[in-house]
């Protein structure tokens, strides 16, 4: 009887032994988390570049180029080729590389011709260039195929960032013009067929608490007469209706190209989006024009300015545009 009434007790003693074990793991994958992301775009190469010092001392988790990551503006690879490596060879810009993983997308400079998109004829080789200055992989499969869109996962199984780096250039329709502005196209579209079919895939399989979509040109905005996803309402409207019929979460699109800073929202069917855009690294407007956007939070940003994502695996995220001494020019809690 002892001996039954021993074994019993081993058993019990073991079994305690062991849920603590797991309520230990179970601690240990609930534990907070955060990480940064820091983005920015338009940076001449020719220009002073006073903000990579800044962006350096941030020690975020990844840098997003959003485009016109340099002026390039030629058919000519040799010319592209000469401006990435002097953007390259940045002293300060060369301490993030070092630091910080580097990924990105281009807008129309740097893809090789103001305003442009898939009629661009040098858009295959230029493509290479960019995905050299970026040091992507031989393998990659933007190596191999047409347009620099892909995705990236930050985080683990626990709490996941899926980044989704569009490409607004490659396929894009020209624009329609009418007495030298821009028009919305109502059929044209942005994405193309096979960027569409790989994005909906993407969306459709995410299970990632956040999701940023890099695009060159602002997604929110309507109202302006320059180059912006409102002058294609149908691939406007459609990425909308992705993100709300696979009920994405917490969708923040990065944007760039207009050399100001804005954070914009809307509610999509009761689904918050959010379209952060820093710009520029180099250069801004001469002047101080108003400029309206119903969608806008907060105010302009004139000076130059980086942008900054803090996201914690409790969901709080804080968005920040930043100036050359760290300043906040702009802040919002991202609620949804």
């Amino acid at each position: 009887m002892k001996r039954n009434t021993l074994f019993v007790f081993l058993l019990l003693l073991s079994a305690c032994k062991y849920k603590h074990v797991d309520k230990h793991i179970d601690n240990e994958s609930q534990k907070l988390k955060s990480y940064k992301i820091a983005f920015g775009s338009c940076s001449h190469q020719d220009q002073p570049q006073p903000l990579w010092d800044e962006v350096v001392s941030e020690s975020a988790d990844i840098w997003i180029w959003l485009g016109d990551n340099i002026y390039g503006d030629s058919e000519n690879m040799d010319t592209l080729r000469a401006k990435y490596l002097r953007q390259k060879l940045n002293p300060e810009y060369q301490v993030l590389m070092k630091q910080t993983k580097i990924i990105g997308t281009w807008d129309d400079h740097d893809f090789g011709e103001n305003n442009a998109g898939k009629n661009y004829p040098a858009k295959e080789a230029s493509q290479q260039e960019l995905l050299d200055f970026l040091d992507v992989p031989m393998d990659d499969e933007r190596r191999r195929r047409a347009g620099v869109y892909t995705s990236y996962d930050l985080g683990d199984s626990a709490f996941q960032i899926k980044i989704l780096l569009l490409d607004t250039r490659y396929f894009r329709d020209d624009l329609k013009m009418l007495n030298d502005s821009i028009v919305a196209d109502s059929v044209g579209t942005i994405l193309g067929d096979a960027q569409w079919v790989w994005l909906e895939s993407v969306l459709a399989q995410s299970t990632a608490d956040v999701h940023l979509f890099a695009s060159g040109i602002q997604f929110l905005p309507e109202e302006h007469i320059y180059e912006k996803w409102a002058n294609f309402p149908k691939d406007r409207e459609k990425l909308l209706q992705l993100i709300h019929q696979y009920q994405i979460n917490r969708p923040i699109v990065l944007s760039g190209d207009r050399h100001i800073g804005e954070i914009s929202r809307l509610d999509y069917q009761g689904q918050l989006v959010y379209d952060l855009t820093s710009s520029s690294l180099t250069h801004g407007w001469s002047e101080h024009r108003k400029e309206p956007n119903k969608h806008r939070i907060g105010n302009i940003v004139y000076d130059m300015n980086y942008g900054v994502l803090e996201i914690s695996s409790d969901g709080i995220i804080s968005g920040y545009l930043k100036s050359h001494d760290q300043s906040i020019l702009e802040k919002t809690v991202l609620t949804f």
